[in-house]
């Protein structure tokens, strides 16, 4: 499988203005990315800095281009409505022509849950992100839903019309190895986007073995939900996403070992704006 790069832009900071992120995704289309990714947050751990919502900048990027997927990795699913969720994701998906990808999580920082009043208790977390996953594919489905869960009520709602993406938009999930709750949930899905204990910014770089170990654990999921019939799939096969600052060949032994997708992260953390803006220049 051909391995397809993406810009990974944060959405805090020197980037949190939506017309650097649209400057930038522009450039990546017309320099021959394969898709622009957001983060997701309300909140940062520097209170001073700005903070653009990735929903309004995907609009306009799904607007000024006409290639690239697009999509937030990963929205914290559980701090938001997911009816709210389910009408923005369908207008993406409709204004981008069917190239919205949509990632979902917990979220990385507990005070965007407790600032706001909410628990940010992680059992509490998954357990409603696993439920707030199956409710907006049920809406995206165009007939009438009805669902009485432990967090989420829907009385006999149709929402019109169904994204462009058929039967759905897919799904992927976020997980963070050793532990496999997270690869259990992506595994039901279409996609993971692994990171891993020990790895990340300046901690050095992960090996390709490690990520080996990931695809064999979700293929080993994926082949026990299949058989049980519990997979909720869409036909054209499972991705496997990571974000990293890549050398010359290390996106390419990554995809050896099962990466369908690499997300070059950009950031105040490798030059801000201006390495961004040179690195998308560069081209994949």
């Amino acid at each position: 499988m051909t391995l397809r790069k993406a810009v990974g832009l944060p959405t805090v900071g020197e980037f949190g203005d939506p017309r650097v992120l649209l400057d930038l995704a522009v450039a990546a289309e017309e320099r021959g990315w394969d898709g622009v990714f957001l983060w997701d947050h309300v909140l940062y751990h520097q209170p001073s800095w700005p903070v653009v919502n990735p929903t309004v900048a995907l609009a306009a990027i799904a607007a000024r281009t006409g290639r690239v997927r697009l999509g937030v990795l990963m929205t914290a699913l559980p701090r938001r409505r997911v009816q709210v969720v389910a009408r923005e994701t369908v207008s993406l998906d409709v204004l981008s022509g069917g190239r919205l990808v949509f990632g979902a999580a917990l979220g990385s920082m507990d005070a965007e849950y407790a600032a706001f009043g909410e628990d940010p208790a992680l059992t509490r977390r998954a357990g409603k992100l696993d439920e707030s996953l199956a409710v907006p594919t049920r809406l995206w489905s165009g007939e009438r839903v009805d669902h009485r869960g432990t967090y989420l009520t829907v009385d006999g709602v149709i929402m019109q019309p169904p994204p462009v993406q058929r039967p759905r938009i897919p799904i992927w999930c976020a997980g963070r190895w050793p532990v496999r709750a997270g690869f259990r949930r992506a595994a039901r899905w279409d996609g993971a986007m692994p990171t891993f204990d020990g790895y990340g910014r300046d901690r050095g770089v992960v090996p390709p073995g490690d990520l080996a170990a990931v695809v064999d654990f979700l293929h080993e999921q994926r082949g026990d939900l299949e058989r049980r019939g519990d997979l909720d799939a869409t036909p054209g096969g499972f991705d496997v996403v990571m974000e990293g600052w890549s050398g010359p060949q290390e996106a390419e032994a990554y995809a050896e070992v099962g990466l369908t997708w690499w997300v070059e992260a950009m950031g105040w953390w490798r030059g801000g704006v201006a390495d961004a803006r040179s690195r998308i220049a560069a081209g994949p």
